[in-house]
Protein backbone atom coordinates (compact mmCIF):
# COMPACT_ATOMS: atom_id res chain seq x y z
CA UNK A 1 0.00 0.00 0.00
CA UNK A 2 1.20 3.61 -0.60
CA UNK A 3 0.49 5.13 2.73
CA UNK A 4 2.62 3.71 5.33
CA UNK A 5 -0.12 4.18 7.87
CA UNK A 6 -3.70 3.76 6.18
CA UNK A 7 -3.11 0.68 4.74
CA UNK A 8 -4.82 -2.71 4.43
CA UNK A 9 -3.04 -4.34 7.50
CA UNK A 10 -5.43 -0.67 9.58
CA UNK A 11 -8.39 -1.51 7.82
CA UNK A 12 -8.86 -5.21 8.46
CA UNK A 13 -7.74 -4.99 12.13
CA UNK A 14 -10.70 -6.43 14.52
CA UNK A 15 -13.70 -5.11 15.77
CA UNK A 16 -14.49 -3.59 18.90
CA UNK A 17 -16.80 -5.28 21.49
CA UNK A 18 -16.76 -4.36 24.27
CA UNK A 19 -15.43 -0.79 24.11
CA UNK A 20 -15.96 2.70 22.18
CA UNK A 21 -15.19 2.48 18.88
CA UNK A 22 -13.52 4.40 16.29
CA UNK A 23 -15.45 7.17 14.33
CA UNK A 24 -15.03 9.38 11.54
CA UNK A 25 -15.95 12.26 13.32
CA UNK A 26 -13.77 11.55 15.73
CA UNK A 27 -11.18 11.10 13.61
CA UNK A 28 -11.76 14.44 12.26
CA UNK A 29 -11.61 16.01 15.27
CA UNK A 30 -8.52 14.68 15.93
CA UNK A 31 -7.00 16.29 12.24
CA UNK A 32 -8.07 19.16 13.60
CA UNK A 33 -5.98 19.31 16.89
CA UNK A 34 -3.11 17.74 14.89
CA UNK A 35 -3.45 21.02 12.37
CA UNK A 36 -3.77 23.57 15.21
CA UNK A 37 -0.40 22.02 16.30
CA UNK A 38 1.10 21.84 12.82
CA UNK A 39 0.26 26.09 12.55
CA UNK A 40 1.36 26.75 16.06
CA UNK A 41 4.62 24.97 15.32
CA UNK A 42 4.52 26.73 11.71
CA UNK A 43 3.68 30.01 13.61
CA UNK A 44 6.58 29.86 16.17
CA UNK A 45 9.34 29.54 13.76
CA UNK A 46 8.23 32.31 11.57
CA UNK A 47 7.91 34.54 14.59
CA UNK A 48 11.38 33.93 15.40
CA UNK A 49 12.46 34.73 11.94
CA UNK A 50 10.43 37.98 11.86
CA UNK A 51 11.87 39.13 15.22
CA UNK A 52 15.23 38.33 13.57
CA UNK A 53 16.03 35.23 15.41
CA UNK A 54 17.08 33.48 12.23
CA UNK A 55 19.77 31.27 13.80
CA UNK A 56 17.06 29.29 16.43
CA UNK A 57 14.59 28.79 13.77
CA UNK A 58 16.81 27.53 11.49
CA UNK A 59 18.13 24.97 13.94
CA UNK A 60 14.40 24.87 15.04
CA UNK A 61 13.27 23.88 11.11
CA UNK A 62 15.86 21.51 10.85
CA UNK A 63 15.74 19.88 14.46
CA UNK A 64 11.77 19.24 13.71
CA UNK A 65 12.47 17.47 10.58
CA UNK A 66 14.43 15.24 11.79
CA UNK A 67 12.08 14.66 15.38
CA UNK A 68 9.30 14.68 12.94
CA UNK A 69 10.91 11.95 10.52
CA UNK A 70 11.85 9.62 13.41
CA UNK A 71 8.29 10.18 15.60
CA UNK A 72 6.44 9.50 12.37
CA UNK A 73 8.60 6.23 12.15
CA UNK A 74 7.87 5.13 15.95
CA UNK A 75 4.35 5.55 15.22
CA UNK A 76 3.93 3.38 11.94
CA UNK A 77 6.38 0.59 13.41
CA UNK A 78 3.95 0.65 16.97
CA UNK A 79 0.68 -0.01 14.43
CA UNK A 80 -0.94 3.13 16.12
CA UNK A 81 -0.43 2.21 19.57
CA UNK A 82 1.09 5.22 20.23
CA UNK A 83 -0.66 7.28 18.03
CA UNK A 84 -2.21 8.93 20.69
CA UNK A 85 0.79 10.59 22.55
CA UNK A 86 3.39 11.04 19.59
CA UNK A 87 1.05 12.59 16.60
CA UNK A 88 0.55 15.53 18.32
CA UNK A 89 4.73 15.91 18.96
CA UNK A 90 4.94 14.89 14.93
CA UNK A 91 3.21 17.56 13.91
CA UNK A 92 4.33 20.56 16.09
CA UNK A 93 8.02 18.90 15.06
CA UNK A 94 6.54 18.91 11.28
CA UNK A 95 4.73 22.86 12.17
CA UNK A 96 8.21 24.07 13.19
CA UNK A 97 10.22 22.62 9.61
CA UNK A 98 7.22 24.04 7.77
CA UNK A 99 7.22 27.43 9.27
CA UNK A 100 10.86 28.16 8.55
CA UNK A 101 10.98 26.71 4.77
CA UNK A 102 7.73 28.77 4.20
CA UNK A 103 9.07 31.72 5.30
CA UNK A 104 11.90 31.33 2.94
CA UNK A 105 9.25 30.61 -0.04
CA UNK A 106 7.63 34.00 0.98
CA UNK A 107 10.42 36.30 0.91
CA UNK A 108 11.00 35.17 -2.47
CA UNK A 109 7.40 34.98 -3.65
CA UNK A 110 5.27 37.77 -1.41
CA UNK A 111 1.81 35.83 -0.90
CA UNK A 112 3.07 32.44 -2.05
CA UNK A 113 2.23 30.92 1.23
CA UNK A 114 -1.52 31.75 1.81
CA UNK A 115 -2.11 30.85 -1.87
CA UNK A 116 -0.19 27.17 -0.90
CA UNK A 117 -2.24 26.90 2.51
CA UNK A 118 -5.48 27.81 0.47
CA UNK A 119 -4.54 25.75 -2.44
CA UNK A 120 -4.05 22.79 -0.07
CA UNK A 121 -7.65 22.98 2.01
CA UNK A 122 -9.13 23.53 -1.54
CA UNK A 123 -7.80 20.22 -3.23
CA UNK A 124 -8.51 18.41 -0.11
CA UNK A 125 -12.18 20.09 -0.44
CA UNK A 126 -12.90 18.66 -3.48
CA UNK A 127 -10.96 15.52 -3.48
CA UNK A 128 -13.19 14.64 -0.81
CA UNK A 129 -16.54 15.87 -2.26
CA UNK A 130 -15.53 13.67 -5.21
CA UNK A 131 -14.88 10.71 -2.92
CA UNK A 132 -18.44 11.03 -0.77
CA UNK A 133 -20.30 11.59 -4.85
CA UNK A 134 -18.38 8.01 -5.35
CA UNK A 135 -17.24 9.75 -8.50
CA UNK A 136 -14.18 8.68 -7.49
CA UNK A 137 -14.08 5.19 -6.38
CA UNK A 138 -11.62 3.43 -4.25
CA UNK A 139 -10.72 0.08 -6.05
CA UNK A 140 -7.79 -2.55 -6.56
CA UNK A 141 -6.81 -1.10 -9.72
CA UNK A 142 -6.79 2.45 -8.36
CA UNK A 143 -4.98 1.37 -5.33
CA UNK A 144 -2.26 -0.18 -8.07
CA UNK A 145 -1.81 2.97 -10.08
CA UNK A 146 -1.67 5.25 -7.07
CA UNK A 147 1.32 2.99 -5.68
CA UNK A 148 2.98 2.88 -9.12
CA UNK A 149 3.19 6.61 -9.10
CA UNK A 150 3.99 7.03 -5.65
CA UNK A 151 7.07 4.70 -5.88
CA UNK A 152 7.63 6.70 -9.34
CA UNK A 153 8.31 10.02 -7.87
CA UNK A 154 9.79 8.98 -4.85
CA UNK A 155 12.68 7.53 -6.99
CA UNK A 156 12.99 10.79 -8.80
CA UNK A 157 13.45 12.25 -5.61
CA UNK A 158 15.92 10.40 -4.08
CA UNK A 159 17.47 10.00 -7.13
CA UNK A 160 17.90 13.52 -7.42
CA UNK A 161 19.19 13.76 -3.78
CA UNK A 162 21.75 10.94 -4.52
CA UNK A 163 22.82 13.46 -7.85
CA UNK A 164 22.98 16.60 -5.68
CA UNK A 165 26.06 15.57 -3.81
CA UNK A 166 27.73 15.16 -7.25
CA UNK A 167 26.92 18.36 -8.33
CA UNK A 168 24.72 17.16 -10.81
CA UNK A 169 20.69 16.89 -11.16
CA UNK A 170 17.85 15.06 -12.92
CA UNK A 171 17.12 18.29 -15.87
CA UNK A 172 14.39 20.73 -16.36
CA UNK A 173 11.52 18.79 -13.65
CA UNK A 174 13.19 20.84 -10.69
CA UNK A 175 13.13 23.89 -13.04
CA UNK A 176 10.79 26.56 -13.56
CA UNK A 177 10.28 25.62 -17.51
CA UNK A 178 7.05 24.46 -18.95
CA UNK A 179 8.69 20.44 -17.93
CA UNK A 180 9.27 21.52 -14.44
CA UNK A 181 5.74 22.91 -14.11
CA UNK A 182 4.14 19.85 -15.38
CA UNK A 183 5.91 17.66 -13.24
CA UNK A 184 4.97 19.35 -10.23
CA UNK A 185 1.37 19.93 -11.75
CA UNK A 186 1.63 15.49 -12.17
CA UNK A 187 3.05 15.10 -8.66
CA UNK A 188 0.35 17.60 -6.94
CA UNK A 189 -2.47 15.35 -9.17
CA UNK A 190 -0.92 12.14 -7.56
CA UNK A 191 -0.81 13.83 -4.09
CA UNK A 192 -4.42 14.33 -4.29
CA UNK A 193 -4.98 10.81 -5.22
CA UNK A 194 -3.41 9.83 -2.36
CA UNK A 195 -6.34 11.42 -0.29
CA UNK A 196 -8.75 9.08 -1.76
CA UNK A 197 -7.31 6.34 -0.54
CA UNK A 198 -7.07 8.30 2.95
CA UNK A 199 -10.52 8.87 3.27
CA UNK A 200 -11.57 5.45 2.53
CA UNK A 201 -9.47 3.60 4.80
CA UNK A 202 -10.75 6.01 7.45
CA UNK A 203 -13.65 5.48 6.62
CA UNK A 204 -13.28 1.54 6.59
CA UNK A 205 -11.97 1.86 9.85
CA UNK A 206 -15.03 3.63 11.54
CA UNK A 207 -16.90 0.53 9.71
CA UNK A 208 -15.19 -2.25 11.13
CA UNK A 209 -15.15 -0.41 14.22
CA UNK A 210 -11.64 -0.33 15.19
CA UNK A 211 -10.80 1.08 18.74
CA UNK A 212 -11.02 4.41 19.71
CA UNK A 213 -7.43 5.21 19.78
CA UNK A 214 -7.11 4.17 16.05
CA UNK A 215 -8.53 7.68 15.39
CA UNK A 216 -5.30 9.32 16.03
CA UNK A 217 -3.91 6.88 13.70
CA UNK A 218 -6.04 7.92 10.90
CA UNK A 219 -5.53 11.70 11.56
CA UNK A 220 -1.56 10.85 12.09
CA UNK A 221 -2.09 9.15 8.23
CA UNK A 222 -4.01 12.08 6.82
CA UNK A 223 -1.54 14.86 8.08
CA UNK A 224 1.25 12.89 6.13
CA UNK A 225 -0.53 13.30 3.01
CA UNK A 226 -1.80 17.07 3.73
CA UNK A 227 1.92 18.19 4.86
CA UNK A 228 3.28 16.72 0.89
CA UNK A 229 0.47 17.77 -0.90
CA UNK A 230 1.21 21.52 0.70
CA UNK A 231 4.83 20.99 -0.26
CA UNK A 232 4.10 19.94 -3.73
CA UNK A 233 1.47 22.98 -4.21
CA UNK A 234 3.96 25.75 -2.83
CA UNK A 235 6.79 24.00 -5.24
CA UNK A 236 4.37 24.37 -8.04
CA UNK A 237 3.53 28.06 -7.25
CA UNK A 238 7.11 28.73 -6.80
CA UNK A 239 7.23 27.66 -10.27
CA UNK A 240 4.91 29.15 -12.30
CA UNK A 241 5.93 32.75 -10.27
CA UNK A 242 9.27 32.22 -11.09
CA UNK A 243 8.10 32.76 -14.67
CA UNK A 244 6.14 35.72 -14.15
Amino acid sequence: MSNPVLNDNFAAQERVLDAEPMTISGAINKILILLACVFGGAAYTWYLLLTGFGDKAMMLGVGGAIVAFIVSLIIIFSRGNTAKYLSPVYSVAEGLFLGSISYYFNASWKGIVMEAIAGTFIVTFVMLMLYKARVIRYTEKFQAVLLTAMLSVAAIYLIQFIASFFGRGIPGIFEAGIVGIVFSIVVVGIAAMALIQDFWFIEEGANNMLPKNMEWYAAFGLMLTLVWLYLEVIRLLAKVQSRN
